[in-house]
């Protein structure tokens, strides 16, 4: 049987802390990476991990070098030595690649052709967390998106197989996300049921078995799961219906960066083409309290006065995201993020909730900046490609079988998939543009490069008077009322 690893420099695991009164938000793709976790959970605070894009990460990462050498160090901890030896092997590239040199892909994963997609997301998302609790005892938390339907299982499992403490998911429902957490926590297999469109049934299995990977019967702690929730509607749903316990729920608005919630009822849009939220859409803090659970505060949170406010409604505390976003530790490119916070500063940044930009159909906030795919004719000017795959939906083909499509694809393949093509206006590529954002864009065909698309929640025009290079640990201080870090 495999035996799980033991890190020399991770201390063994302690009591359970008490709630902490911060979440740092699990931002992708590796926005919210092992290095800005792990400060904010060496400073007390839950630290997140985005496993968004993991796979892919784990593997541009070893191809740019392995800077410092984190990703083989986590490595070299997992515990199938063989299976982590061959991942380094197919793509590390010792001082990176050439000048020009495109990334090599990772195989695009499909109902029933997964194997060399999954086993990466586990490898990526264990060493994610690994680094992340790497010589500290707190805990750390793993951000997945319910819409991934195809990638959640496996980035779950290889951040349990490294001692995750907590998963978080929004972007969707995620009602079997506890039934899988206690079956792995066993060894044991879960079957997910995807969405699929089409002729055809609603949903086709998908299952995860420990066995196929090594690990069957392996015991693992179980997480705690908090869902991400708009509404206390979905709230009293989900501790109704889901298929395991859940332990606490982060309440987020339509302030919150990424992608948001639809609007509840009829949608309209205001003179800027951008949904309007009304009080339907805010959750009832009064219903929360009578579920009985802890629940966070999150979009438009970010400052003390929210903290104390969300402290008085019973919350246990608050989730943010744009703050560390652009904090020195963070995922985000640093030319990125200087070029950003220089517009803030300069009071020409803003951000739009685009109600077409993701392929997934729901509102996401787009930072409107210059020379990034926020701008129509840089979007007008790429080609389209679907090339990473995160996004696609299942469909139903004419024999029966299942395909993916994405309506951010070339139109042509997604019209040939039996997609509307009128849903492919305005839709971006996150995945690449995300990609790009994290500082490992891909160079495509011809040497085009992909450009960046940042998403913010609107708390970012708060950043104005905050100095260059502000640390994790300056948010933290912060949001307890501790000082702003003034420019």
């Amino acid at each position: 049987m495999t035996t799980l690893p033991h890190s020399s420099t991770t201390p063994a695991p302690q009591p359970a802390p008490p709630l902490s009164r911060i979440i740092q938000g699990g931002m992708g793709v590796a926005i919210s990476n092992w290095v800005l976790a792990q400060s904010v959970s060496r400073a007390g605070q839950l630290g997140v991990v985005s496993g968004t894009g993991i796979d892919n990460l784990l593997v541009r990462r070893l191809q740019d070098g392995d800077p410092g050498g984190h990703v083989r160090r986590a490595l070299g901890h997992f515990p199938d030595q063989e299976w982590a030896g061959q991942a380094v092997t197919d793509y590390y590239l010792e001082g990176g690649r050439t000048p020009g040199q495109p990334y090599k892909r990772v195989p695009l994963p499909t109902l029933t052709n997964h194997r060399v997609a999954w086993r990466l997301a586990i490898l990526g998302s264990f060493v994610e967390v690994f680094l992340a609790r790497e010589g500290h005892a707190s805990p750390v938390g793993l951000n997945l998106l319910t819409k991934l339907q195809l990638h959640t299982m496996p980035a779950m499992y290889g951040a349990m197989l490294a001692g995750v403490d907590t998963v978080i998911m929004g972007a969707g429902i995620p009602r079997e996300v506890p039934g899988a957490l206690d079956a792995f926590a066993q060894g044991q297999p879960y079957t997910f049921r995807v969405d699929v469109k089409g002729d055809g049934p609603a949903t086709a299995p998908l299952t995860l078995d420990p066995a196929d990977y090594g690990f069957g019967g392996v015991s693992l702690p179980r997480p705690k799961f908090y869902p991400i929730i708009s509404s206390h509607v979905l709230a009293g749903v989900l501790t109704r219906k889901a298929t395991g316990s859940i332990q606490g729920f982060v309440i987020e608005g339509p302030t919150a960066g990424g992608h948001n919630a639809p609007p509840r009822g009829q949608t309209t849009y205001d003179a800027s083409g951008q949904p309007v939220y009304g009080e339907r859409d805010l959750a009832d803090l009064a219903e929360m309290r009578k579920i009985g659970l802890p629940f966070w505060l999150a979009g438009g949170s970010g400052s003390p006065e929210a903290l104390r406010r969300a402290l008085d409604e019973g919350a246990a505390g608050i989730q943010v995201g744009t703050l560390f976003a652009y904090c020195a530790e963070s995922g985000l490119r640093p030319e990125t993020r200087d070029r950003t916070l220089a517009a803030v500063r300069e009071g020409q940044a803003s951000v739009y909730t685009d109600p077409l930009a993701s392929p997934t159909g729901f509102p996401f906030k787009v930072v409107q900046l210059p020379g990034t795919l926020s701008e129509p004719e840089v979007y007008a000017a790429r080609t389209r490609v679907c090339d990473i795959g995160y996004l696609r939906e299942f469909y139903w083909q004419s024999e029966g079988k299942t395909g993916l499509r994405c309506a951010a694809e070339p139109v042509a393949d997604y019209v040939r998939k039996g997609g509307a093509v009128e849903d492919t206006i305005g839709r971006k590529c996150l995945c690449n543009a995300l990609m790009a954002d994290a500082g490992q864009a891909q160079i495509q065909k011809g040497g085009e490069v992909e450009q960046p698309l940042i998403t913010s929640g609107d708390d970012l025009v708060k950043l104005a008077g905050w100095k260059s290079g502000y640390s994790a640990g300056d948010v933290i201080r912060y949001l307890l009322g501790e000082g702003t870090p003034q420019s």
